[in-house]
C-alpha cells in the first residue's frame, strides 16, 4: 500500500514537473513566435488572450469534466493535447492557426492543471500532512528545467521548431507515464457549479489575481523583455524564464516550513514586497546578469502567494472549502489571462519596460491590500 502511494505520489509530480516545463517552453519562444508570424506586441497579446480565453474556457467545465472522467483519463488526454499544441506553435505561418493553437493550448492545459491538483489534494488528504507546496515546487521545477533546456538548444544553435518537438515529446512521454502510474479517482463531490467570490472571499480572489497577472507576465514577457529590452543573446535571455522558476521552487520547497512560522498576512505582505523590489531592480539595470537576479526575487516573492491565498480560502466562514478555493482559483485564473494582455498593449503604446513596470505595481498592491483580506485567516 505504501508503496503503491509513493508510486502515484510520484507519478503526480511528474505531472506538475511537465506541465511546467510545458509552460517554459513556450515562453522561451516567445520571441521566435513574434518573429516567425511577423507580430507587433499587439497581436502577441492578442495570441496571449486566445491562450487566457482557453484557459477560462477549461475552468469553466474543469469541475464536471474532471468528476465524470476522473482526473488521472483527464490528465492523460489534456497533457498530451497541451504538448501537441506546443510542439505544433511554428508548424504554420497563418495568424489564425496560431490562434488557434494557443486556445487549445489555453483550454487543455488549465484542465490538466485541475486534474492534476485534484489527484494532489487526494495525496495530500490521504498522507495527512501538508504536501501541496512541493507538488508546485516541481511545477517551477519544470519551469526551470524548461527554460534551461531552451536556453542550452539556442546556445548549441538548434532551430526552434527541434526544440518544440523535443520538449513536447518529453512531455508527452512524461504524461504518459505518470498516467500509468496515478489511481483512477473520481472527483465525486463537483458539480461543475462555481461560487461566485464575494466579500472576503472576494478580497481573496483578488490577491490572486494580482499574484498571477504577475506570474503571467513573467512567464510570457520576460524572454522578450531581455531580449528586446537590454539586447541579451537569445540563450542569455532564455535563462529570465529559469532563473524566476528556480528561485520559485526552491522557496516552494521550503513553502510548508515558512508557513508554519509566520502568519498568512505576514507572509502575502513580504512576498509582495519582495516581488516589487525584483521587477524594479529588473528595470532600473542595463546589465542581464543583474535582471537575472532580479527575476530570481520576483520568483522568491511569488512562489507561495497562491498556496496561501488557497488555503485562506479554504478557511473562509461559511462557506465549503472546495467552494471557496474554486472562487479564488477563477479570479487567479482571470488576472492570469489579462495580465500579458495589458501589458502588449501598454509595450506598444509606450515601451515593454513601461508594461512591465505594471508587474512592480501589481506586486505592491498585493502586499498593502494583503491585511484587509486575509485578517479572518489566522
Amino acid at each position: 500500500m505504501l508503496a503503491e502511494a509513493s508510486h502515484s505520489t510520484w507519478a503526480i509530480r511528474a505531472q506538475f514537473f511537465a506541465a511546467g516545463a510545458l509552460f517554459a517552453t513556450w515562453g522561451v519562444q516567445v520571441p521566435m513566435v513574434k518573429a516567425h508570424y511577423g507580430l507587433s506586441e499587439t497581436t502577441l497579446a492578442l495570441a496571449m488572450l486566445a491562450a487566457g480565453v482557453g484557459s477560462i474556457t477549461g475552468l469553466t467545465q474543469a469541475g464536471r469534466i474532471v468528476g465524470r472522467l476522473g482526473p488521472r483519463t483527464v490528465a492523460c488526454i489534456t497533457g498530451l493535447a497541451a504538448a501537441l499544441s506546443i510542439t505544433l506553435l511554428l508548424a504554420t505561418h497563418h495568424h489564425a492557426a496560431l490562434l488557434a493553437l494557443m486556445f487549445t493550448f489555453g483550454l487543455t492545459a488549465s484542465l490538466f492543471d485541475v486534474a492534476i491538483n485534484v489527484a494532489a489534494s487526494e495525496i495530500e488528504r490521504q498522507a495527512n500532512r501538508p504536501l501541496m507546496s512541493g507538488f508546485h515546487g516541481l511545477f517551477s521545477l519544470g519551469g526551470m528545467a524548461g527554460a534551461g533546456l531552451g536556453s542550452a538548444m539556442q546556445g548549441l544553435g538548434v532551430s526552434a521548431p527541434l526544440h518544440l518537438l523535443t520538449a513536447g515529446l518529453a512531455c508527452g512521454l512524461l504524461t504518459v507515464w505518470g498516467c500509468l502510474h496515478m489511481h483512477a479517482g473520481r472527483d465525486a463531490q463537483s458539480d461543475g457549479g462555481m461560487v461566485l467570490p464575494r466579500g472576503v472571499l472576494g478580497l481573496i480572489g483578488a490577491l490572486a489575481a494580482l499574484g498571477l497577472l504577475c506570474e503571467g507576465a513573467i512567464y510570457d514577457w520576460s524572454v522578450l523583455y531581455m531580449h528586446e529590452s537590454l539586447q541579451a543573446k537569445p540563450a542569455t535571455a532564455a535563462l529570465a524564464y529559469a532563473s524566476f522558476s528556480g528561485a520559485m521552487a526552491a522557496t516552494r520547497f521550503g513553502g510548508d516550513w515558512v508557513r508554519a512560522r509566520l502568519s498568512s498576512v505576514r507572509l502575502v505582505q513580504i512576498c509582495g514586497a519582495l516581488a516589487a523590489l525584483g521587477m524594479a531592480l529588473t528595470l532600473v539595470t542595463d546589465d542581464p546578469v543583474v535582471a537575472l537576479l532580479g527575476f530570481a526575487l520576483i520568483g522568491l516573492g511569488l512562489a507561495n502567494v497562491v498556496p496561501v491565498l488557497f488555503s485562506a480560502a479554504a478557511r473562509v466562514p461559511g462557506v465549503a472549502p472546495a467552494d471557496g478555493i474554486a472562487a479564488v482559483a477563477a479570479l487567479g485564473y482571470l488576472g492570469m489571462m489579462v495580465g500579458p494582455p495589458l501589458i502588449g498593449v501598454v509595450a506598444e503604446w509606450r515601451t515593454l519596460s513601461d508594461g512591465m513596470a505594471l508587474v512592480m505595481l501589481f506586486a505592491a498592491t498585493l502586499s498593502l491590500a494583503s491585511r484587509r483580506a486575509l485578517r479572518h485567516d489566522r
